[in-house]
């Protein structure tokens, strides 16, 4: 009995509102309703990246928006230097490669993010892009592009920047103008508060005009502009999805407001964090300037196994809480505390957290809960 609880790092809690636009009866995509929709939706999503330039939007999830950011400016045997931060940062990789490009890979503890340093030494002439994962979902811990871009410019080089918003988009602080990124890659079904469906590109001048020579068709980036100038796809638009977003726009950047939306975010991922060490637990980022804001990714220690934690959580308290992924699997257990979210449900969240705990016999050294609810009571 009961609501379940699902806080895994996405796909979120679509809120109720989002759900009844969904369910809106379509229209004709290529009707003149459809058109002014369409052209007020990719003017506001402009305000979520942080920039003036184009967002592309495929009816597709954030691994078709991978794609596209590669085929679109990328040729065969071009050589990309990405980083090594969580198991889909390497996922990533692994696509370059299968697309032909030749991937310098900066290897990664998964407890860290991007290294701006390491960058500086290993971006040769030959790199024609960077990839970095702001967020690493797998791990509850993000890189710091502003730093990536001022490392790659005292190279005097000029590699496209490509980053992965994916579980940070609408959730952190993120500015794709500002921080002189190429292409973001984002996706509907976490911080946007949408069912999954929905892949975004947001591409700066200098990546439109870097056209490279991968094969690609439905991810083309030129017929999709094209189109857009008169509110229009030229493939088949996913029209209820878009009902969603526009309301979802409506909640984050009219009601809400995006620093109002960070600082919500900001404040219940330290809340999190606060409660896992009240646990006696350790939280996996391991350098505090780079905690998610989205989710946290909690360490259980020798001899206790997460998955089992999991299981006994969904079966007894019916909660979803993220599995460790790759290398990281039984190891850890995420918090998603992301998207339609307030303190009611990150106190019931911990509870169950709690709860888990002392089932599986981990000792907690204090209570999580009580030490989350003392910070928001003092922050609210």
């Amino acid at each position: 009995m009961g609501r379940h609880f699902l806080q895994i790092p996405g796909p979120t809690n679509v809120p109720d509102r989002v759900l009844r636009a969904i369910a809106r009866p379509t229209i004709d995509h290529r009707g003149p309703e459809f058109a002014r929709l369409a052209s007020e939706l990719l003017e506001r999503l402009k305000d979520v990246f942080r920039t003036r330039h184009h967002v592309v939007v495929y009816p597709s999830s954030g691994t078709g928006a991978w794609e596209a950011a590669l085929a679109n400016t990328l040729s065969p045997g071009d050589k990309v230097l990405a980083f090594e931060t969580g198991h889909f940062s390497s996922l990533w990789c692994e696509m370059a490669a299968r697309l032909g490009l030749v991937v310098d890979l900066v290897p990664g503890d998964w407890r860290h993010g991007a290294d701006p340093d390491a960058l500086a030494e290993r971006l040769t002439a030959d790199v024609a892009a960077v990839m970095v994962v702001h967020n690493e979902t797998s791990t509850g811990v993000r890189s710091r592009v502003p730093e990536i871009r001022a490392a790659i410019d005292r190279t005097g080089r000029s590699p496209l920047l490509l980053v992965d918003t994916i579980s940070s988009l609408g959730s952190m602080d993120y500015r794709h103008d500002e921080w002189g990124v190429d292409v973001t890659v984002g996706c509907s079904q976490k911080g946007l508060m949408l069912p999954p469906g929905l892949g975004f590109n947001a591409v700066s001048p200098k990546a439109l005009a870097h056209r490279g020579g991968l094969p690609r068709s439905y991810w083309d980036w030129e017929p999709i502009i094209a189109a857009n100038r008169k509110g229009f796809f030229p493939y088949t638009p996913p029209t209820n999805l878009l009902y969603g977003l526009g309301e979802a726009l409506t909640m984050l950047l009219d009601e809400e407001g995006l620093p109002a939306v960070f600082a919500r975010h900001d404040r219940h991922a330290e809340a999190t964090r606060r409660a896992v060490l009240a646990w006696g637990l350790e939280v996996l980022c391991a350098d505090e300037r780079e905690h998610s804001s989205s989710l946290t990714a909690v360490l259980m220690p020798d001899g206790h196994d997460a998955d089992a934690l999991r299981r006994l959580i969904l079966d007894r308290y019916d909660m979803s809480l993220g599995t460790g992924l790759g290398k990281l699997a039984g190891r850890v257990f995420r918090i998603g505390h992301l998207g339609w979210f307030n303190d009611l449900m990150l106190a019931g969240t911990l509870s169950g957290v709690e709860m888990g705990l002392a089932a599986v016999g981990v000792p907690a050294k204090d209570s999580g809960v009580r030490a989350a609810l003392a910070y928001l009571e003092g922050t609210g």
